[in-house]
């Protein structure tokens, strides 16, 4: 079947930038893409600030009518309440926030959150008609003890429990080989093929064929412009969940012009 899903690279800065530093970085980021002639039609880009960022970022895609998209960093599995410190997808949404990461490697390990909870959160997202990008995958004891696709499909089971095909078929799944995040190291593009195609396939088993073929699959470890272009070559990656490179603009530019890379421009 053919791939017809739009890639998208997301830059996750993290507790990174205050909000003065994130208009300015979303700005040259659209500056380089637009120099560049990116056509944001093929390839998606989006933004990923803190909380406190949010509000100046959305000013300013408004007001410049910038294509790069922006999304939150977590999302509040509670509607409204006695939650101090939560953000609810409803506050999310008043901003045109378009997608929320949920389950993050360091939101699992730090939070405690468990699968249960990063479902919560991924139907609370979804009421509020913003996109999930749901991460999931493996640390290194899991990875050496060749387990790495088992334990990955049980999150992916646990996000999806309860999830209409219909939202499923427009949410976002991050594939984080946890081992690769911040390391200096990366997966393979053979190691991410692995569990990207083990994850559309799983998706394939809870739905269908076609809701698994419209899921974009993303990779997230240490991606570079660099290594991008040869992690995308593989068919079940559309795109990336992009750490601290997306932090400089010039080189998340490049991430997301990876094609460009693939026939040597």
């Amino acid at each position: 079947m053919a791939n017809t899903r739009t890639p998208l690279m997301a830059g996750n800065w993290k507790m990174n930038l205050d909000h003065h530093q994130a208009t300015h970085l979303v700005q040259k980021l659209a500056w380089t893409l637009k120099d560049a002639k990116h056509d944001f039609s093929a390839v998606e880009v989006v933004v990923v600030p803190p909380f406190t960022d949010l509000r100046s970022v959305q000013t300013l895609v408004d007001a410049d009518r910038l294509e790069v998209g922006y999304g939150a960093q977590d999302v509040s599995a509670h509607s409204k309440g006695a939650y101090t410190g939560e953000i609810s997808a409803t506050m999310l949404s008043k901003l045109g926030v378009s997608y929320a990461v949920v389950g993050h490697s360091e939101r699992r390990q730090l939070h405690a959150e468990d699968d249960a909870l990063v479902g919560a959160k991924v139907k609370a997202a979804l009421g509020a008609d913003i996109i999930p990008i749901i991460c999931v995958g493996e640390g290194l004891e899991i990875r050496r003890a060749g387990d790495q696709v088992s334990y990955t499909l049980a999150q992916v089971d646990g996000a999806f429990d309860g999830i209409s095909a219909e939202d499923a078929a427009r949410s976002v799944i991050a594939y984080e080989p946890v081992w690769a995040i911040g390391t200096g190291e990366v997966a393979t593009p053979d190691d991410a093929q692995e569990v990207c195609g083990a994850i559309r396939g799983r998706l394939a088993e809870l739905y269908s064929a076609e809701v698994a073929d419209a899921v974009r699959v993303l990779y997230g470890g240490s991606v570079k412009s660099s290594n991008v272009a040869s992690i995308m070559a593989k068919h079940d990656v559309d795109g990336a969940l992009v750490g601290g490179a997306s932090l400089e603009a010039e080189e998340f530019a490049a991430i997301a012009r990876y094609q460009s890379h693939q026939v040597g421009l």
